[in-house]
């Protein structure tokens, strides 16, 4: 399109010269007085270069004349100087009128329609008088002739400006478009780095919350364990003693590299979360003396993985808060099997605490620590959710549900 416009706009230069050559040749030829036709056509050529140079420092130079912007002061003064120069012409000889088929295809792409029209009007009137004037006579072909001159001028004229208008939309909606996919490549870029980045803060969270609710448990039954030393009878008691701390650091050996390979933990792996639940009273109430029990309602569970992790996780994180800060005697620990939901809970009898002083309290069910956030946080990703109720001298009652389908 820029090609044909170029193309349109150098025919439209040469025509206005050859018309200027020819028209300035005949008036030379009938006897015109010749330093006035010779300076007036001087000034017009001048001040159509200076079009030409307006033009070539457009931003669109594809647009010839057009590029010196519709309804720009500029362009239109130069309009009424290049048709002044024209009528000065005019007034030395009658044949000079023919160069107004220039004005005519010139005139469109400098003003709107309506303006457009009147001057070519007042142009073409122009061009049925000087001869009118020159001669006293006038016939139909001298009127007509030039009427249709107009009128075809004019529209190739509007015609041409159309196509450069729809070409530089067209270009502008071609620039807005790449911006936007640019735009759209770099948020695409945005976007893979936020997700890379969510990745690795989950996988930290998650890793986080797993030693928590394993490692730094099982570490801290080993310590316990290794306290008890000062107290044991004999030497049966010690081995004893020993026995659980290795069986605990085996246990947490093994939980390390589950870890570390994002797998479900070994319990739930080689038996379900019921067995693993009853493992955990189990070693619980041998290792502190804290009576255990558990119990199992409602439908036999078969639940998806990532749902019996979290429970399992929940249990341990409420376990060994049991363990290490309730001073409880008794824990009852209950899995029940709804229609649309899975439920944990944990009940000790324990010394208590207010749960609205959690934020002021340092340890495990510390908003500040990884307890009880973490097992919050691990069940709102699948759904579910954890509720704690406890007063002062009346025990912990932790319950966490989670949807069954959560982990799908």
């Amino acid at each position: 399109m820029h090609r044909v416009m170029r193309t349109l706009t150098v025919v439209q230069h040469i025509l206005f010269g050859v018309l200027t050559a020819v028209c300035v040749t005949r008036s030379w030829s009938t006897g015109a007085p010749r330093v006035p036709l010779v300076v007036a056509a001087m000034i017009l050529i001048a001040w159509y270069a200076v079009g030409l140079r307006w033009s070539a420092r457009s931003t669109d130079r594809s647009a010839g004349f057009s590029g010196v912007g519709e309804g720009s002061p500029q362009a239109r003064w130069w309009l009424v100087g290049l048709v002044a120069c024209w009528l000065a012409l005019v007034l030395v000889s009658a044949e000079n009128v023919w160069l107004a088929f220039s004005l005519w295809l010139l005139i469109p792409h400098f003003l709107p329609v309506r303006w457009a029209a009147v001057l070519s009007l007042a142009v073409l009137a122009v061009v049925i008088w000087r001869p009118w004037f020159a001669t006293g006579d006038l016939s139909v072909a001298e009127a007509i002739g030039p009427a249709i001159g107009a009128m075809f001028a004019f529209a190739l004229s509007r015609g041409q400006h159309q196509l450069v208008r729809d070409a530089i939309e067209r270009q502008r909606l071609v620039d807005s478009l790449v911006r936007a996919q640019d735009e759209m490549a770099a948020l695409h870029d945005e976007l893979a780095a936020a997700q890379r980045e969510s990745g690795v803060l989950q996988e930290r969270g998650r890793l986080s919350r797993d030693i928590h609710d394993t490692l730094a448990q099982g570490f801290s039954s080993i310590v316990l364990l290794a306290r008890g030393r000062s107290v044991v009878a004999g030497e049966r008691d010690l081995n004893q003693l020993l026995n659980q701390i290795e069986s605990t650091a085996s246990a947490n050996l093994v939980e390390a590299r589950s870890v570390v390979g994002a797998l479900a933990p070994t319990s739930l792996s080689d038996h379900g979360l019921t067995q693993a639940l009853g493992r955990i009273l189990e070693a619980l109430e041998t290792e502190t003396g804290i009576r255990t029990e558990l119990r199992v309602e409602g439908e036999p569970l078969h639940l998806p993985t990532a749902t019996e992790v979290a429970l399992l996780r929940t249990a341990q994180g409420a376990l060994a808060n049991v363990r290490s800060h309730s001073g409880a005697g008794r824990v009852v620990v209950t899995l029940s099997g709804l229609e649309d939901r899975v439920l944990l809970e944990v009940l000790d009898d324990g010394r208590g605490f207010d749960p609205d002083a959690l934020t002021e309290r340092a340890g495990a069910y510390s908003l500040g620590g990884y307890g009880l956030p973490s097992s919050r946080a691990r069940l709102r990703e699948l759904g579910g959710d954890l509720e704690l109720e406890s007063a002062p001298g009346d025990g912990t009652a932790l319950s966490a549900h989670l949807p069954i389908g959560s982990a799908t």
